[in-house]
């Protein structure tokens, strides 16, 4: 197996877990949930910048701050969703994200798109009314959770692309990971509920398969060309469903199946034309 491929399946096994581990935590405040899921974080990016002599300040440090706050509102709304909805239904909604992110390159880059890629959003999109529309009822405040969630992961992109390469990739982890501790911390304090037992295990281990996943996804892109790894990041929606199955016997009728595959068809489509008009 080439090495590109396992990373990917390694950052998409390590996304699935840390899934999973949300939805486990359900009876938290989901700001709690996402200060653990944050200051576990720091103790893999802090000494990384330490032992590389990398400053923690940054360069772009407006928007090292913007792409944080989008960061953590797209984190905070994930993770309401999961509290409502089921993973698989959640990941599959929140992969929506590449449309938005198109429609704010186009407005604030001036980025391009071609007319048939707004086929391929168009069929992506019909996916997510499906899953709302037919079949058995699912929340409708856990779908808008995870729509919202995806629309600030399209301002997370633009963010980082405006960034470019002025600043380390850890650096702008770092500053994700620092503000959401500091945000998370603080609102999370008037509901704060004690862990007990294995429940602390698992809160201590968000942070470390978040950073897992981020890792082996960054170092897949480095070592392998992007057509050959980046559809490998939808296994995530298959394993995802496969393990709410399993642990929280989640259900899918069959229209939530179709929605599901309606927008992987609708991205995957849309991402080969887009690299066709790169390469």
């Amino acid at each position: 197996m080439k090495r590109g491929i396992l990373y990917m399946l390694i950052s998409t096994l390590a996304f699935t877990f840390l899934n999973v581990f949300v939805k486990s935590l359900h009876a938290f405040d989901v700001y709690q949930i996402v200060f653990f899921r944050a200051f576990g974080s720091l103790f893999f990016t802090v000494p990384f910048l330490i032992r590389h002599k990398i400053s923690f300040l940054g360069n772009r440090k407006a928007l090292l701050v913007l792409r944080s706050i989008f960061g953590l509102f797209s984190m905070t709304l994930f993770f309401m969703a999961l509290k409502h909805i089921s993973m698989g239904t959640a990941v599959s909604i929140r992969y929506i994200a590449p449309i938005f992110a198109a429609l704010f390159a186009l407005i604030f880059l001036k980025e391009k798109i071609k007319p048939i890629q707004w086929l391929f959003f168009l069929i992506a999109f019909s996916g997510v009314l499906i899953l709302k529309g037919f079949g058995e009822v699912i929340s409708s405040l856990g779908i808008l959770y995870a729509f919202l969630s995806a629309l600030f992961v399209g301002l997370v992109y633009i963010t980082i692309r405006k960034i470019g390469s002025n600043d380390h990739p850890v650096v702008i982890v770092n500053y994700f990971m620092v503000i959401s501790t500091v945000i998370g911390g603080i609102l999370s304090i008037k509901n704060w509920n004690n862990p007990v037992g294995y429940e602390w295990l698992i809160f201590l281990s968000l942070g470390v398969f978040g950073y897992v996943a981020q890792l082996f996804m960054t170092k897949a892109f480095q070592v392998e060309e992007t057509n050959q790894i980046a559809p490998l990041k939808y296994l995530e929606v298959l394993f995802t469903t496969i393990m709410g199955l399993i642990w929280f016997n989640e259900t899918y009728d069959i229209y939530i199946i179709i929605g599901m595959l309606v927008i992987i068809t609708g991205l995957s489509l849309n991402m080969i034309v887009g690299r066709k008009k790169t390469s």
